[in-house]
């Protein structure tokens, strides 16, 4: 594709499920001009309990769908996923393709005072000590206190995020965090910015709370900008979303997440990639 073409093309956007649409709902608001196609592994998740080995494979399959629809740069919009297969699928790849790991983590070194930060996440990413890593890396006497917060996803896509049942998970899981002296946070699986009102609401302002959707969605269009492909003018955005698995339920998730009526979903199979 020539340049003109790559800057009308879309971004690929995928996650093992439902809470990557935190991802795309942040680069609609902040890169309104990008068309979207976005994948939810809906038959294959959760990603966070799989091995390193199977979570490249899922992923290698997603990239190779997103590629047949020209994408120009993917996001892979989970941490567990960026956690454990970024590096291969960068490795493969000729399209630029970010995770959500690295933005989070440079903005909570960015954020920190006292050098003391912590990480929510799936088991598998905090068992992957990616965040950990990066952080010090940037900031190599950072603190950093992980915590797995398993129940949190199937709250959210419960729809219990506004129920206190929500508040008392959130305290049996972040009361350590609550009573250590971090400063600042990471929402280290794409399902938290669902509950980040409830969060903030739990730790008042002494700590602050880093959205990695959101900071993902910066470093996207800064690459686009670099590379000269940001789409400058579109008058008539389209997204569109494709699943391995149960595209209702989905389709019922993604209207209650996005700023926009999903009206279809189609399911693939990705196996066959």
């Amino acid at each position: 594709m020539n340049i003109e073409e790559l800057k009308k093309a879309p971004i690929g956007v995928f996650d093992s499920g439902v809470g990557g649409l935190t991802v795309a709902r942040e680069i609609m608001r902040q890169l309104p001009n990008e068309d979207i196609i976005y994948f939810g592994d809906t038959a294959r998740l959760p990603y966070g309990s799989k091995s390193k080995e199977s979570i490249i494979r899922f992923s290698k399959q997603i990239i190779r769908f997103l590629r047949t629809k020209h994408v120009k740069a993917i996001v892979i919009a989970c941490n567990t996923a960026t956690a454990q297969a970024l590096d291969a699928v960068q490795q493969e790849f000729d399209t630029p393709i970010i995770g959500v790991i690295a933005p989070g983590a440079r903005a909570a070194v960015a954020e920190t005072k006292n050098k003391k930060i912590g990480v929510t996440g799936t088991e598998g990413t905090i068992r992957s000590n990616m965040y950990t890593r990066i952080i010090r890396e940037m900031l190599p006497d950072a603190e950093v206190l992980g915590k797995a917060c398993p129940l949190f996803v199937p709250l959210v896509e419960e729809g219990f995020k506004d129920h206190h049942i929500t508040e008392e998970v959130i305290d049996i899981y972040l009361r350590e965090m609550k009573e250590s002296d971090i400063d600042t946070m990471i929402l280290g699986c794409t399902h938290y910015p669902l509950l980040r009102s409830a969060i903030i609401r739990y730790f008042g302002d002494k700590v602050h709370i880093v959205n990695p959707a959101y900071e993902a969605a910066m470093d996207l269009k800064k690459i686009l900008e670099e590379n000269g492909i940001a789409n400058e003018n579109n008058e008539f955005n389209k997204y569109e979303f494709y699943v391995s698995d149960a595209a209702e339920k989905f389709k019922q998730f993604a209207n209650f997440v996005l700023p926009y009526d999903v009206k279809s979903i189609e399911q693939i199979n990705i196996e066959e990639y």
